[in-house]
């Protein structure tokens, strides 16, 4: 007699199943969700900006390898390698990967030219100096100070 009250009072409500099951997931979704968007996402950003920098080594360029060995990029052999001189004379072949960061970066090919208007623009500005400058340096980064500051 007591034995079947108990499997009777052990019993749950017929139709009360499938919203009770949803909430004992949505604890397992709220957490992958976060993890996602701290961890996955962050990791998936990095990688992301880790390739593009690799991709964009150019000979010349200071770099740092994962080893902690600092150098230069002597040649660019192909997608995945390059020579690194990491001293007078001595160079390495190693794969683009294992580049972790650029240190400094060459001047791209067409960087030092000047076109016509900024040479306008730097003879003006020294044909009429600016008030109270006594050197010329001190002329030039006061222009570009005022041409920030959207000054004449």
């Amino acid at each position: 007699m007591f034995i079947s009250e108990a499997y009777a009072q052990a019993a749950g409500a017929p139709g009360a199943g499938g919203f009770e099951s949803l909430q004992q997931f949505l604890p397992l979704v709220l957490i992958f969700v976060v993890f996602y968007f701290l961890l996955l996402r962050p990791q998936q950003k990095k990688m992301k900006a880790h390739r593009e920098m690799v991709s964009q080594l150019r000979r010349g360029d200071r770099v740092l390898t994962q080893g902690g060995i600092v150098g230069q990029i002597a040649k660019v052999i192909n997608d995945a390698e390059v020579t690194v001189e990491i001293a007078e004379g001595v160079r390495v072949r190693m794969m683009r990967s294992a580049i972790t960061e650029v240190l400094a970066k060459t001047e791209p090919v067409g960087g030092g030219k000047e076109t016509k208007e900024t040479k306008d623009e730097g003879e003006a500005t020294a044909a009429a100096p600016t008030p109270g400058t006594e050197a010329p340096s001190e002329e030039k980064s006061s222009s570009v100070l005022g041409k920030l500051l959207g000054k004449k």
